[in-house]
């Protein structure tokens, strides 16, 4: 009977555990892009990727994006850089480019849920 009383004493006194932290958003203006081809990390454009500044994100990094329009809000993964893309901006790859022109820019959040280590850009040609 003690020991079950011991053990009760020793469940409850332990503090719960914290669940995990769901990533921090951090604020980031968007674009669009239609340019199909051969991304910086050697893969070809399609739906879920995204460019970014690698200093900022690194390539292989898997975000997601809350924007104010749901059809962009979802996970994207890091696989190009693009010149004007430096900084806190992302660049989100569209196959219209009546599509990417109606984006525009925008302000997002984004959630870093896997980061990449950095690594070498490999220049775009």
């Amino acid at each position: 009977m003690f020991r079950c009383v011991a053990i009760l004493v020793v469940l409850l006194s332990i503090a719960p555990l914290k669940a995990a932290e769901p990533p921090k958003a951090r604020p980031m203006q968007a674009t669009a892009y239609c340019q199909s081809g051969t991304t910086a990390s050697g893969t070809q454009t399609r739906r879920g990727i995204v460019a970014a500044d690698p200093r900022v994100l690194p390539l292989g990094t898997t975000i997601r994006i809350v924007a104010p329009v749901r059809d962009y809000s979802t996970t994207y993964r890091v696989e190009d850089t693009g010149g004007k893309v430096k900084g806190r901006i992302v660049d989100i790859y569209v196959r219209s480019c009546a599509a990417a022109r109606r984006f525009g820019r925008r302000m997002v959040h984004v959630h870093v849920l896997q980061r990449a280590h950095p690594g070498p850009v490999a220049d775009k040609d």
